[in-house]
């Protein structure tokens, strides 16, 4: 059974969902924006995400890393990359430095699905593995938040991202 939360905010569709079933972090945007002008976000990552950004986020295999500060570092490899649809980045390395276990992320991934509904394009952000019950997940779930659906909505909808950190 799927716990869902969904609020609208200046025409910004935001629903943040927990699975009973899996509990992987997910949540999700609704743009006026075709799929192929999101996916080009997505994959533009310094835009959105952080300016510290090392390396290339554009094509299949590509690798780069994501710092801020001495809290957080974490190296992407993208895995899946489908036109317009699906990016998938694997975490091959990672260092939080505001918990215990600083490796939480390595291994998991992060998944954007890029789907039309209702004459808007959505896109489901899920990151597997940050689960209630590990250290991290209430910062970087609500970091994420933050990410998806204030920078990158807006990275989308205007053109520029909003600084979070």
């Amino acid at each position: 059974m799927a716990n869902k939360i969904g609020t609208v905010v200046h025409g910004l569709e935001i629903q943040k969902q927990n699975d009973m079933k899996q509990n992987d972090f997910h949540t999700s945007i609704a743009v006026d924006a075709t799929a192929h002008q999101a996916f080009e976000a997505i994959n533009n990552v310094s835009k959105w995400w952080t300016e510290n950004l090392k390396g290339s986020s554009h094509k299949l295999n590509d690798e780069f890393t994501v710092q801020f500060g001495d809290v957080h570092y974490s190296k992407q490899k993208i895995v899946e990359l489908i036109q317009d649809k699906k990016v998938v980045w694997l975490v091959t390395e990672s260092k939080l430095n505001f918990i215990t276990n600083k490796q939480e992320w390595t291994n998991t991934k992060i998944i954007f699905e890029i789907s039309v509904q209702n004459g808007k394009t959505k896109i489901d952000f899920t990151h597997p593995g940050l689960v209630p019950g590990i250290e991290c997940f209430d910062t970087c779930s609500n970091s994420w938040v933050q990410i998806i659906q204030r920078s990158l909505f807006s990275l989308i909808t205007t053109g520029k991202g909003i600084k979070i950190f």
